[in-house]
């Protein structure tokens, strides 16, 4: 008889919401039927066994901003040889099992084929994480805060026809877009974003405090990458940075490189912040996962050295980050707990885009499960929708054959 159970054992879980020690996860094809102590389940003949003592399990992560990994880049998804299963894999290495391929902006025209390769790609099988929506970094920008997207294919104006055009192409796959609030007409655009069931996200801007709260009283309550691509903050001039740590109803986005912001700064913001809105993101290129070199996002070629992502410029261009390097920094930089810091990555995404079969060890979730060594952090084993899409010491023996 074919095994259709899996008790998964380790030394400890965060649900997120608690730790439970000498904890058992009790999975059945999708779904996870029960999660507690372990001796509190029987070990029957028809389950299958995997002992993972050493190891503690949390939530599988979920990376709603990220732009590519293992040579693939979302905003050239629409090119030949254009492979997402690259990605799938990389992220599912370091324990991300959902993510969000997120375009950067460009002509119409390639943004509108970018969303529609991605569209074709999310609804196909994977064989690690699982894309989940799409993330437009765009084009309805200020020019002034670009960064590294390139600013000839910035829209400094709304315009709701292209933005009908992009939701249209993207047949409900589009779940965030970020947007600068100070943009005229950025009310309208609020509300259609939200008739559609996307999350409006502030970034890229120099709104003032009256520009952004008139944006979140209409209903932008996400802000994206925090501190960067906005002012600074000021003692005496209150902007999109300060109204974003101060106002309970914003959620942020922290990019927890050890780069883009200094510990301190990630720190100060998990004290401003309830626990609930704080999410870790990777804003990784398609250079995670590989050696530094030259690679590119949408158009704007980056040089990648000593994993930091610059234009030739010099400007910040993404990260090569994982959300596995990304957890183990948010637990260093700041005071949260490993139960506070665990949500960062698991339930407060899920929820702030409206997933609720995600994000929880819980019996009724998604069998999504990230198993890392109780000693080191690293990543052991993936398990994405009931099925382990990442075994450490599988690819140790793999390799040791390889050699051989």
């Amino acid at each position: 008889m074919e095994t259709r159970r899996t008790l998964y054992i380790a030394d400890f879980c965060l649900s997120p919401q608690e730790r439970i020690p000498h904890s058992g996860i009790l999975c059945e094809n999708k779904k996870i039927l029960a999660i507690g102590g372990i001796s509190a389940f029987s070990r029957e003949p028809d389950v299958k066994i995997m002992d993972l003592t050493g190891n503690y399990a949390v939530p599988g992560f979920i990376d709603t901003h990220t732009h590519g990994a293992g040579g693939f880049d979302s905003s050239t998804a629409f090119a030949k040889g254009a492979d997402i299963e690259r990605m799938c894999r990389v992220l599912a290495y370091h324990g991300t099992t959902s993510f969000m391929p997120t375009m950067v902006s460009s002509r119409h025209d390639t943004m509108l084929a970018g969303v529609s390769a991605l569209v074709g790609m999310i609804a196909g099988a994977h064989d690690g994480a699982e894309p989940i929506g799409i993330h437009l970094e765009g084009p309805f920008l200020n020019p002034e805060k670009h960064g590294s997207q390139n600013i000839n294919d910035i829209i400094g104006k709304i315009d709701l026809g292209m933005l009908d055009e992009l939701i249209e192409e993207g047949k409900g796959k589009i779940k965030i877009m970020t947007f600068a609030p100070e943009l005229e007409g950025c009310e309208k655009l609020i509300e259609k974003l939200l008739e559609n069931n996307i999350t409006p996200s502030m970034g890229h801007s120099l709104a003032n405090e009256e520009q952004v709260l008139k944006a979140v009283e209409v209903g932008a309550q996400r802000c994206t990458h925090l501190f960067n691509g906005m002012p600074e903050l000021h003692q005496r001039r209150a902007a999109l940075t300060t109204v974003a740590l101060t106002d309970d109803r914003i959620t942020i986005e922290m990019i927890l490189d050890g780069f883009h912001l200094h510990p301190r700064m990630v720190d100060l913001a998990c004290r401003a912040k309830p626990k609930e809105n704080l999410i870790g993101v990777s804003d990784s290129i398609q250079a995670a996962g590989l050696k530094d070199g030259t690679y590119h996002i949408g158009t704007e070629e980056v040089s990648v050295k000593d994993g930091k992502s610059l234009t030739p410029e010099g400007v910040i261009a993404g990260t090569t980050l994982t959300l596995e390097e990304g957890w183990h920094h948010l637990v260093t930089y700041s005071h949260l707990t490993f139960t506070e810091a665990a949500a960062c990555f698991t339930i407060n995404p899920a929820r702030n885009i409206g997933l609720d079969n995600i994000g929880e060890l819980r019996p009724g979730k998604q069998a999504d499960i990230a198993f890392f060594d109780s000693k080191t952090n690293r990543t052991r084993l993936t398990v994405s929708r009931g099925r382990i899409v990442y075994d450490s010491e599988e690819t140790k023996k793999s390799k040791a054959e390889q050699k051989n």
